[in-house]
């Protein structure tokens, strides 16, 4: 491996010296192994190496590897950055929660020695592409145009925006009517994005390595909207019909881009795929259950 990416949570980095210390420590330590590093620009001048800067769109294309020091939110971001060329991630916890790192702020230089002497797997991720069309509700601008297109490893998510009137969803899987909702929203989540926002609406948990996508209705309106998991070979559509209240698309709750009345949100497996280095033998169920306060040590 000759080229190391940092990514560095920049909010972190300057509310606790001790990420600064644990940044320039793993810096250090690569550079002592003859390992090339870059950091995140900003990151990099508040660590007092500007010369390692590089913009933060460009780090996964300078490395074969990001080190991501950061909560479950960081990286979700550089996953977006990074999966596109199919660059692994090693995720350093320094946040709450935490089920997509790794190692804890302590264990870091071991972890680097372990991932440069080859003693390390890949776990692969499903990720979602959104796509926001327009011009497909009016013959009269002709063909409908994709205007923005997304990446998630969460969640694909449409809600209302700004006002407190609820959205009449139409949902479509593969062109056939799945149901229109009345509700705050529509989550469309991958099986990593079933223990986020999707299991705070109600949504079941799925093992990260199924095949699968989530729908979950926001807040539905009617006692007897549920869930539903599909097939990840499945392409959703999405339509939010006129109701008066303005509605935005956003992914992994960090991206966003505003629906216009007759835009359509079209939700499928992404091409790509979130590569995240694993070290240990954790297994699921039992990061569920430390994560999810379940109880019980055996």
């Amino acid at each position: 491996m000759k080229t190391v990416g940092l990514v560095v949570n920049v909010e972190k980095l300057r509310s606790d010296p001790e990420v600064g210390r644990l940044a320039k420590d793993a810096v250090a330590l690569l550079a002592s192994r003859r390992v090339d590093v870059v950091v995140n620009e900003e990151s990099a001048r508040n660590l007092g190496i500007p010369e390692l800067g590089v913009p933060a769109a460009d780090l996964a294309r300078r490395a074969e590897m990001l080190v991501v020091f950061g909560g479950d939110g960081t990286i979700l971001r550089a996953a977006r950055q990074a999966a596109p060329d199919g660059i692994p991630i090693l995720g350093v916890n320094l946040g709450g929660f935490g089920f997509l790192a790794e190692v804890h702020d302590r264990a870091v230089d071991d972890a680097l020695l372990r991932v440069l002497g080859g003693d390390y797997r890949v776990d692969e991720r499903m990720m979602l592409q959104a796509q926001v069309c327009r011009g497909a509700g009016d013959r009269r601008k002709g063909e409908e145009r994709v205007v923005r297109e997304l990446l998630a490893l969460n969640d694909v998510v449409v809600t209302k925006s700004g006002y407190a009137r609820i959205l009449r969803i139409r949902t479509e899987v593969n062109d056939d009517h799945l149901a229109t909702h009345l509700a705050d929203g529509l989550i469309v989540a991958t099986p990593t994005g079933s223990t986020a926002y999707s299991l705070s609406a109600g949504g079941p948990i799925l093992h990260p390595d199924l095949d699968a996508i989530v729908l979950t209705p926001i807040c539905a309106h009617t006692l007897n909207a549920r869930a539903v998991v599909l097939s990840g070979n499945e392409a959703i559509t999405i339509r939010v019909e006129p109701t008066g209240a303005p509605s935005v698309l956003t992914v992994d709750g960090q991206e966003g881009e505003p629906l216009e009345p007759d835009d359509i949100v079209r939700v499928a497996r992404a091409p790509c795929r979130t590569r995240l280095v694993r070290l240990g033998r954790t297994g699921f169920y039992r990061l569920l259950r430390t994560k999810l306060s379940w109880g019980g040590e055996r």
